[in-house]
Order: C-alpha cells, then sequence, then structure tokens
C-alpha cells in the first residue's frame, strides 16, 4: 500500500501518479468532493492515458456520496466517506 497525497491539482503531478501505479499496480482514489464531477474522475482518466498497461485491478473511486453536502455533523459523517469505506475499497483491491 502507498499513499500518494497529491499537493496541488492543477497542475496535476501526473510523473508521482504513474510512478505510483507501476508500483502498486492497484489503485483506489478518496477524495471529498461528490462522485460525479469530482478530481477522481480526472485522475482515473490520466492513469488509464499514461499507465493502463500497469494496472492489475480496475481504478476504484471512494468519494463523497452524490447529493449536497449537508452542515449537520451526523449527517456529514452519512453523507462523506469514512474509513470503512476506505477498508472496503481497499479489500476490493486486494482480492481482485
Amino acid at each position: 500500500v502507498e499513499v500518494l497525497d497529491l499537493r496541488t491539482l492543477l497542475p496535476m503531478d501526473d510523473e508521482a501518479i504513474v510512478a505510483t501505479v507501476k508500483k502498486t499496480n492497484r489503485v483506489l482514489i478518496v477524495h471529498e468532493d461528490t462522485r460525479t464531477g469530482g478530481v477522481a474522475g480526472e485522475i482515473t482518466a490520466r492513469i488509464n492515458e499514461n499507465a493502463f498497461e500497469w494496472l492489475d485491478a480496475p481504478i476504484l473511486r471512494v468519494t463523497a456520496a452524490d447529493v449536497p453536502l449537508p452542515y449537520s455533523p451526523p449527517l456529514e459523517d452519512y453523507v462523506l466517506p469514512q474509513t470503512s469505506d476506505i477498508v472496503v475499497g481497499l479489500r476490493k483491491l486486494a482480492a481482485y
């Protein structure tokens, strides 16, 4: 497992992303934005364009639900990705 924390989204560090894919051969993208229109889709596209041949499994995304972000902390916990969601994603990749 390797964690790549992109410091900036523009310019995006494509070299670091490709290096991580070459090293791990699997990708789980986690962010707190919605699944639709979030940065995970852009990262996925760049991996498909630049590092597809190194993937051993589909790219998985753990994101917020596709709903407006609530201001209530209990509702935020329901909408935003939780540690358990990340664990489920990692287990899916490990089993692939």
